[in-house]
C-alpha cells in the first residue's frame, strides 16, 4: 500500500507516517485499509486542538481538553480559567505533542 492513504489524513506528518506504517506494516492490504478508516475517524487533527486551546483566551477554557478526552483537566481548566492562562499557554505551544498522544492512543485501543 502506497502512502497516498496515510496523506489523505489531515495534518500528518512524517513521524506520525513512518509510526503508522511500521505499525500496519505486518497488516494485509484489506485490514490495513479498514484500519486506517478507523483511525481516521478516532484521529484528532492537530490544528483543530490549536484552535480550540486558542479559543480559552477569549471564552471557555479547556475545551481541547474534553476532545483529547481528558475530562478531568477540562473541568480543572474551566473552572481555573486554564490555570489563569499559563496552562492554556503551555498546551497552545505542545498542542501537535498533546495531539500526538491521544492519537497514538486512539490506535492503539
Amino acid at each position: 500500500m502506497d502512502n497516498y492513504y496515510y496523506a489523505a489524513l489531515p495534518g500528518i506528518d512524517q513521524e506520525e507516517m513512518v509510526w503508522l506504517d511500521e505499525l500496519t506494516k505486518k497488516f494485509d492490504p484489506d485490514t490495513r485499509k479498514k484500519f486506517l478508516l478507523l483511525y481516521q475517524s478516532r484521529r484528532k487533527d492537530p490544528q483543530t486542538i490549536l484552535l480550540t486551546c486558542l479559543v480559552g483566551f477569549i471564552g471557555p477554557a479547556g475545551i481541547h481538553r474534553f476532545l483529547l478526552d481528558q475530562i478531568l483537566f477540562g473541568i480543572l481548566y474551566l473552572l481555573t480559567l486554564g490555570f489563569c492562562f499559563i496552562g492554556t499557554i503551555i498546551d497552545a505551544v505542545n498542542y501537535r505533542k498533546l495531539t500526538w498522544e491521544f492519537n497514538k492512543r486512539s490506535a492503539s485501543k
